[in-house]
């Protein structure tokens, strides 16, 4: 016997959000299928919420940093739809964009996931998701190894520059001018 997934479209997945079944639940659209989302830990959290207060200041007025809100990717009908939640998404401005749908790929400037129990997950499927939807720039905070790894240059299903990073400054692409102190990242 073959098993078949049924893989749920970016308006089939509205609709069971819009409709209250999953309220409370934590989890996620990813390749058309809902995943579950893995418990957020202290370190998880705390790296979140530190990085976020950060990224706001450097950015204000030039960008908007989401925190664990959807995006909607891969948004046609013969796709495999995906809706993650990032743990922080850097967006375009005005903010008012968003009143009406999530953040596309062409108003992403990069996207950062946070990692310790989700490494796996976060290096090998979101890498392809992101890529194949051109996402310019995917960070991951690996707080296993304690190093930022950053992806770019996505063509396809993946990034062809992955480059690691322990100590320093990192500057986005979207803002070159910029440097991100890591300290200031990789806080475990």
């Amino acid at each position: 016997m073959t098993l078949t997934t049924y893989k749920w479209s970016i308006e089939e997945w509205h609709d069971l959000v819009n409709s209250g079944v999953l309220a409370g639940k934590k989890i996620e659209l990813l390749e058309g299928e809902i995943i579950e989302m893995s418990p957020e830990g202290i370190s998880h959290r705390n790296t979140n919420h530190k990085a976020v207060k950060y990224l706001r200041k450097l950015l204000d007025g030039l960008a908007e940093v989401y925190e664990s809100h959807p995006i909607t990717l891969d948004n046609s009908p013969h796709s495999r739809a995906s809706e993650p939640e990032p743990d922080i998404a850097i967006v375009r401005l005005p903010e008012s964009i968003y009143d009406t749908h999530h953040p596309y790929p062409e108003d992403i400037y990069w996207l950062i996931e946070i990692s310790n129990e989700t490494l796996k997950k976060d290096l090998e499927q979101k890498t392809i998701t992101y890529a194949r939807n051109g996402i310019l720039e995917y960070w991951v905070i690996d707080l296993v190894n304690k190093k930022l790894i950053v992806h770019t240059q996505p063509q396809n299903n993946k990034y062809f520059q992955v480059v690691e990073h322990r100590v320093g400054t990192v500057s986005p692409l979207a803002f070159p001018q910029m440097a991100i102190a890591l300290n200031r990242l990789l806080l475990y």
